[in-house]
């Protein structure tokens, strides 16, 4: 049975309405698309704050607003779909290798190794149809791995 606002899991009680929501919306996705629960949830819980993150207040409020049907299968965002569509990258950061949608403000995920952000990544990258651009310590780009 897919979550809904009236019934998900105890992890997700203290989020936002609307990161909640998103949160539901994800997980339900990535349960359908072959996840355990287990490693659905905190995943969805990261990209939901990530989405949220990106948004204006006046459409996390549109968001939070609309019908609390969540439906297996729909992972797309109905205010702003054309950011599911963005790839992930991962970069050189300061203190490892970051993982970030690419035109987000910052990385949504920081790992100690490059191995480690580039599996991240291609988890996110799945979940949205998209790809992983993995660069080179220098920014350069080293490879595109396609996920569909």
């Amino acid at each position: 049975m897919p979550w809904s606002m009236e019934d998900y899991p105890a992890s997700l009680k203290h989020l936002d309405k609307p990161v909640k929501k998103k949160a539901i919306e994800i997980a339900n996705a990535m349960v359908d698309e072959g996840y355990d629960e287990s490693r659905a949830i905190p995943i969805a819980t990261s990209q939901a704050k990530e989405w949220a993150d990106n948004r204006s207040k006046s459409e996390l409020k549109s968001y939070a607003e609309e019908a609390d049907e969540t439906v297996r299968g729909d992972s797309g965002s109905s205010s702003r779909p054309e950011l599911a569509e963005k790839c992930e990258h991962v970069i050189k950061h300061e203190k490892g290798w970051a993982v970030k949608a690419e035109d987000a403000k910052r990385a949504s995920e920081v790992k100690d190794t490059k191995a480690e952000a580039v599996e991240r990544a291609k988890e996110i990258a799945e979940n949205k149809g998209t790809a992983v651009i993995v660069h080179k310590k220098d920014g350069s780009v080293e490879r595109k791995i396609r996920m569909n």
